[in-house]
């Protein structure tokens, strides 16, 4: 069963947004955030992202590409931001969205890191290196929650994420795979401002 995708992404990755919306066989929400709300109240203002630009979608699909950081020096990043924040978002009349990090060629190298060994358990440990410096910070709290663990395994982490090329392969297991997130035990975890 397909699911309902909306898109958070920067206008330089448009053209991975239009490959997805004309090559794959995805149920898209062509909607982006493209204005503020005018309101101070955080409710008022997920609530509203939810029902104006969210609607029904039950998967976001956050494009990591080399714009996508919070500490990206030449961006604002407030539309990313608000649109996973109210992706994350449990409100009145809603639940919160699947969230699916896919990480764009230009950015595999600096996110896939190969593996170490780890002194704590002696184990090989992949390094994922999900921050403030590849990443917005609504993503990286989300994949990496806190826990009290030598590393992460796929329980530990709400978002998910994939290689571009992985998901061009057979985008609907990784969509399923983050919509059935929400019903995950680790859903209890999410923060939706970290």
């Amino acid at each position: 069963m397909g699911h309902r995708c909306f898109i958070s992404f920067k206008t330089e990755d448009m053209h991975f947004k239009k490959h997805i919306h004309d090559n794959l066989d995805i149920d898209m929400i062509d909607h982006s955030l493209h204005e503020p709300i005018n309101s101070d109240d955080e409710d008022y203002i997920m609530r509203r992202i939810r029902e104006d630009y969210l609607s029904d979608s039950t998967v976001t699909i956050f494009l990591i590409g080399e714009r996508s950081s919070e500490n990206h020096p030449f961006e604002n990043q407030n539309f990313l931001k608000r649109e996973l924040q109210a992706s994350l978002y449990n409100g009145v009349g809603n639940t919160k969205n699947g969230i699916l990090g896919i990480v764009l060629p230009t950015m595999t190298d600096k996110i896939y890191l190969g593996s170490n060994s780890c002194s704590t358990c002696g184990g090989l440990h992949q390094i994922v290196k999900v921050d403030d410096n590849t990443v917005i910070s609504e993503f990286s709290y989300n994949y990496y929650i806190p826990n009290d663990k030598c590393a992460w395994s796929e329980e530990d982490r709400y978002c998910v994420l994939v290689k571009w090329d992985d998901f061009c392969l057979n985008p609907e297991v990784y969509i399923d795979h983050a919509f059935n997130k929400r019903s995950h035990p680790i859903s209890n975890f999410t923060k939706v401002r970290p």
